[in-house]
């Protein structure tokens, strides 16, 4: 399909767009006297948080698009196993989003490192705080994929499974902005897919957060498991 292509370039070019526009938006009018703390590359980064859209259509239209059109019957007819048809989509989606993605994250970071406004420090792009922010953001993203690809394998439509992806990235910290109990707030916050994984985005004050960078990139593996382990299951036990 080639708006599959147009879908990654979309992910590539609003991530960094988005947060090259964060930054430059910086100001030191609400800092406090000692000076301002501002986690600037985690407001470069601030471009993944829009780039996950185009990314769940993307995943999405991976498996959903055969359904629509029937040709997931030549798909299986060709490769009776099944679940090795979704391993097969998991790797090319993991590793199209994952560079996509990547691409996007860099060019932020570069974006956001020639943009920091005066009264803000700047970052240096090799430090070990700020590899990890670049590069878990592109495993975030290609978490992300695996996750809105299994649910499209296990929902089969494309509007209701990115509807379904869009939901459980965006509400929970929806919800947790709403809420006043702290402890169910920090609950969303350390168990929520997209609150949890950008956790890995921090370089400033992580010791407060309330789940540690790569723990929380962990809680989204653990939802795009659980997600592609429903599809595996539904694409098993389901006719075409």
């Amino acid at each position: 399909m080639p708006g599959t292509w147009w879908l990654l370039l979309a992910v590539a070019a609003v991530t960094a767009a988005v947060g090259a526009g964060a930054v430059s938006g910086l100001s030191t009018a609400h800092c406090p006297p000692a000076g301002c703390r501002e986690d600037v590359v985690r407001t470069s980064l601030a471009g993944v948080w829009a780039g996950q859209a185009p990314l769940a259509v993307f995943a999405s239209l991976a498996v959903t698009a055969e359904y629509g059109t029937g040709t997931i019957r030549t798909t299986l007819t060709a490769v009776p196993a099944r679940l090795r048809v979704l391993a097969a989509k998991a790797a090319v989606v993991g590793a199209a989003v994952l560079v996509a993605g990547g691409a996007g994250a860099w060019g932020a970071l570069l974006a956001g490192r020639a943009l920091v406004p005066a009264g803000f420090a700047p970052y240096d792009l090799g430090a070990g705080p700020v590899l990890r922010a670049g590069f878990g953001s592109a495993l975030y993203l290609a978490l992300v994929a695996l996750l809105a690809l299994g649910v499209g394998t296990a929902l089969r439509d494309t509007a209701g499974s990115v509807a379904a992806c869009l939901a459980v990235l965006y509400a929970s910290p929806l919800v947790a902005g709403m809420l006043s109990d702290p402890e169910w707030v920090e609950r969303l916050q350390r168990y929520g897919p997209a609150s949890a994984g950008l956790a890995v985005q921090s370089t400033v004050g992580t010791d407060g957060l309330p789940i540690g960078p790569w723990a929380g990139l962990g809680v989204l593996a653990a939802w795009a498991a659980a997600a592609l382990a429903a599809g595996g299951a539904v694409l098993r036990s389901r006719d075409a």
